[in-house]
């Protein structure tokens, strides 16, 4: 094992938080399995002074698709399901699809799709389901949130009959797109398992691996250790220092109180160091959830080669593809170290991060709370100082 020099890479986190773009960070690297630097700077809560340590609990919004992807890929080990089932096998209501046309100015201009969607389209994100969170002012952003897709009120079951509702995007397998699609796979969990989403995890996946503070809310003896939330001056320009109290996001309460959905992409909260025995159940060297085969299909990138991640009003990655549940470095960017091919990753909204790769046997996990942080500068800084430390480029 190589000598590390972490002083670095401690100082470029530590100046994050100086430099007011995160209120605390929280990070761990690894080598293999083993944990060989952990650091913890800032604050938990800056208006009451109280200093971030280890166990405090973090909003994991979208580093919750690991965990949904993970329910799955047990229950394809199991042979319970195939990648290319349609959904309506185990989710009738979403059978017989309609697309939006290209260009249509209204919900209702439409035209059959041309393909089900299938569970391998749904890990990947390219099911032609939306999200509303992306893209204001189009015709699916208006009518997600008209029909209020994700309303914490709404069980699994019932957005699903939502969903039922509304056209896709796109004919499936076409493009990418980030969605609920996610969600839906917590339902499909439920349907083939027969638990609730959250009994599932609990009793397949938490329990088995002791992450004893992650779950779908922050019980009255834990609430002390949730961190507040924070959401930078200027949503358009994540350069500008300076942060503000954001606790009402993802609505007023949120995560204080049990409430019907359990939303596979984005309800958890967890810790630094629940996150990391999830993680490290990805790597070899111990015990782990899944097969090393499975977990080697997981990491392979699932897209058409025209395909890649890409959001809204930004550029393509086209050196982002994606797996069963994650991005998949292709390629390289200069974003991002010259290593970073063969990396699988995500993030949450509110700037959590994590990365595993398998191709030179690193990962890295970074805790914080920003609201829409995740792809902010810091994810970058803290990647490519990541790398640097564990002895790459």
């Amino acid at each position: 094992m190589p000598n590390h020099d972490f002083k670095a890479f401690h100082s470029a986190m530590k100046n994050q938080v100086d430099g007011q773009f995160l209120p605390s960070v929280s990070t761990a690297l690894l080598r293999g399995r083993e944990v060989v630097d952990t650091f913890c700077y800032g604050f938990a809560d800056k208006e009451a002074g109280i200093p971030l340590q280890e166990d405090h609990i973090f909003r994991m919004f979208s580093s919750t698709k690991l965990v949904t992807s993970c329910a799955v890929l047990m229950l394809f080990e199991e042979g319970r399901l195939k990648w290319d089932d349609p959904i309506e096998i185990y989710i009738p209501e979403l059978g017989a699809r309609h697309v939006l046309r290209p260009g249509a100015t209204s919900i209702d201009d439409v035209e059959p799709a041309k393909t089900p969607i299938t569970i391998r389209h749904l890990m990947t994100h390219t099911s032609g389901l939306s999200y509303g969170l992306f893209d204001p002012g189009t015709v699916m952003f208006n009518a997600y949130n008209s029909a209020a897709v994700m309303h914490p009120g709404k069980s699994l079951s019932e957005m699903m009959t939502t969903l039922a509702q509304l056209p896709l995007s796109f004919h499936p397998g076409t493009q990418w797109e980030y969605s609920v699609a996610t969600d839906v796979l917590g339902r499909l969990v439920e349907v083939i398992s027969g638990q609730s989403f959250g009994q599932f995890l609990s009793s397949r996946i938490f329990e088995p691996l002791g992450m004893m503070d992650t779950d779908f809310w922050v019980p009255a003896d834990k609430l002390k250790r949730l961190c507040a939330l924070y959401v930078g001056v200027d949503l358009l320009d994540p350069t500008k220092p300076g942060l503000y109290r954001a606790d009402d996001k993802p609505f007023p309460g949120a995560y204080t109180r049990k409430l019907p959905r359990e939303s596979g992409g984005g309800g958890l909260v967890s810790t630094l160091g629940d996150t990391v025995k999830f993680i490290q159940s990805f790597l070899p060297g111990g015990p782990t959830l899944l097969k090393p085969e499975t977990i080697d299909l997981m990491c392979r990138n699932q897209l058409a080669a025209d395909l890649c991640v890409r959001f809204p009003n930004m550029p393509a990655f086209k050196s982002k593809g994606f797996g069963l549940g994650s991005s998949v470095s292709i390629g390289t960017s200069v974003l991002e170290p010259a290593d970073v091919v063969g990396e699988v990753g995500w993030g949450g909204l509110a700037g959590t991060i994590w990365w595993i790769n398998p191709r030179i046997g690193i990962a890295g996990v970074l805790m914080t709370q920003r609201h829409f942080g995740f792809g902010n500068p810091f994810s970058f800084v803290f990647k490519e100082q990541a790398y640097r430390a564990l002895g790459f480029k």
